[in-house]
């Protein structure tokens, strides 16, 4: 969809460089002296060799680089509309609402809460171990790489840096070629506002991509195709670096047509149409039973001529397809539906445009759903039950998301507690992204980890479990040593737990007298809290405990 020329691609060259950074890293890391130091050439800047010890373990410098990065995004909101309009057709409203306010709330959100986050956390309170001291230590994992995608390059690029840098992690971002006047921006404003040595992006495609993945990285973020992740999570492999996969899906929607219809199609079209249909999260199918399809049909038409009254075509609201290899892909899946076609299905291959489309009486085997649409495409599925749209679901793989429009508390819990889902929304739909405290990632084919807030800095952070024990806790802990004597392995038998319920397939009596016999044993030892409390004589303890157990 590019307007403008593509800006020059980071050379190949250069990107070996970055494992200086990492180098440099691991090794002043050891003690507790972080020096990164790597250059990049982008177009005509070249950034400088700088080399920081112990910066971004120091809290107050990244704060200071996340309000940087608020203001980059904040500053220029005016040169990002231009972007996304050159890039995606993206309207205004979306580019603000769908990436920009959001990120700089994400922004804003780690520089209030890095000092708490970055603090070390107590553990709950153990009798044998709270002595020691136990505690998990917040340390950077390292230099991070994220791979971000053409349909949302600030959320989904910028998003998981802010959690990187957060966590005190040096990293570099690879800007999606197929958004080249948004990345072409990022490239030009970085230098600008953030330290060259702590974050950097490149520039490419798939020979700069491969030349990155041909590093070692510490932790690898990539948002995209279940096909490319593939490629992503084998070149990790290779280094054993853990890895973020958000890789989207098929997301399904159940409708209960006994909801507000108006308020359905309204929520359902919007996630739907919001970027041309290109989200991971757009809904995806609509399962409705087919005695209720008309009704959820008419509502249907009835909201697509709401939102756009003169056609989508000459709608202002409404973004286009960023390549024409997607274009020829969805147009080919819409001629090829043996669906009955309810609004749209227009397209203009000059313009990238594909009209909004709803699609009903389709079935499972549809040319529609043979894949993630990805598109401004919506079928609808007629089913005789519920049961019969949750069994199809459970044997395909895990969405990014399942969305359901019900008030029957039954069936949402049946849709919950039945499916398994990067997410689930209860009428609603790709909300809960903007959600604060709450994770976006997959399951499955759909992704793996999460980021956004807190999970994002949590991502990108190594949790290091630690001890103190003081040296008089030897009088308590020498039956450890060799040799093992049969003392010694009194005293450890002495520890091994007891289980605090009885054994299953127990009857009543065995379960009541198993209760009697922890009631008399509780008795016991109130009673010899008791004695040694008020210091009585042994044999009048003695007499007791008799008593007891006579």
């Amino acid at each position: 969809m590019s307007n403008t020329l593509a800006p020059k691609y980071t050379s190949l060259e250069e990107i070996p460089k970055a494992s200086l950074q990492r180098a440099f890293y691991r090794c002043n890391l050891l003690v507790c002296l972080l020096q990164v130091s790597f250059t990049f050439k982008f177009g005509t800047t070249d950034t400088r060799y700088a080399t920081r010890s112990g910066i971004t373990l120091d809290i107050t410098y990244r704060k200071e680089q996340l309000i940087q990065l608020a203001y980059l995004l904040k500053d220029n909101e005016a040169r990002f509309n231009t972007a996304f309009k050159a890039d995606l057709g993206r309207p205004e409203l979306e580019v603000g609402a769908l990436e920009l306010h959001g990120t700089i709330s994400e922004c804003i959100e780690a520089w209030k809460n890095v000092e708490k986050w970055a603090k070390p956390d107590s553990v709950p309170f153990s009798l044998n171990f709270g002595v020691m001291s136990p505690k998990i230590y917040k340390q950077p994992k390292g230099v991070g790489l994220v791979i971000g995608p053409f349909n949302y390059p600030v959320l989904c690029s910028i998003g998981p840096l802010i959690g990187a840098i957060a966590a005190g992690c040096p990293c570099v971002v690879k800007m999606s070629e197929l958004s080249p006047n948004v990345s072409g921006l990022f490239a030009e404003l970085w230098p600008k506002y953030m330290d060259l040595s702590y974050t950097q992006i490149v520039m490419g495609a798939i020979p700069e991509t491969t030349a990155l993945l041909d590093l070692q990285w510490d932790h690898i973020v990539f948002t995209g195709s279940t096909v490319v992740g593939k490629i992503v999570a084998a070149a990790a492999a290779k280094f054993l670096t853990p890895t973020t996969l958000e890789l989207g899906g098929q997301s399904p929607v159940f409708v209960d047509t006994d909801m507000d219809l108006r308020l359905v199609t309204r929520r359902i079209l919007w996630a739907k149409t919001i970027n041309s249909g290109q989200s991971c999260l757009a809904p995806n199918h609509i399962f409705v039973p087919l005695s209720q399809q008309e009704k959820l049909v008419e509502a249907f038409e009835k909201t697509y001529s709401d939102f756009y009254p003169e056609g989508a075509a000459k709608s202002q609201s409404f973004s286009r397809i960023v390549a024409r290899s997607h274009f020829d892909r969805l147009k080919g899946i819409i001629d090829n539906t043996k669906g009955d076609l309810v609004c749209g299905g227009e397209t203009d291959a000059s313009q990238l445009f594909i009209a909004p489309t709803i699609v009903k009486n389709v079935k499972v085997d549809d040319a529609l759903m043979k894949a993630e649409i990805f598109g401004p495409i919506l079928p609808i599925i007629p089913v005789k039950d519920y049961q019969e749209a949750i069994d199809y679901t459970r044997a395909h793989e895990h969405p990014l998301a399942v969305y359901a429009y019900t008030n029957n508390a039954a069936l949402k819990d049946k849709i919950i507690t039945e499916t398994t889902s990067g997410a689930v929304d209860i009428n609603e739909c790709v909300l809960h992204i903007a959600a604060p405290g709450l994770p976006f990632g997959g399951v499955g084919q759909s992704g793996s980890g999460a980021h956004t807030g807190k999970y994002s800095f949590d991502t990108f952070t190594h949790h290091r479990s630690s001890i103190h024990n003081p040296g008089w806790t030897e009088f308590l802990l020498g039956w450890r040593y060799p040799p093992y004597t049969a003392k010694k392995m009194k005293q450890t038998a002495s520890s091994s737990p007891s289980i605090p319920v009885p054994r299953p397939g127990l009857d009543v009596a065995q379960i009541t007298n198993s209760r009697w016999l922890s009631l008399k044993t509780v008795s016991v030892l109130a009673i010899v809290a008791t004695v040694l409390a008020t210091q009585r004589h042994s044999s009048f303890l003695g007499g007791i405990l008799g008593l007891v157990y006579t």
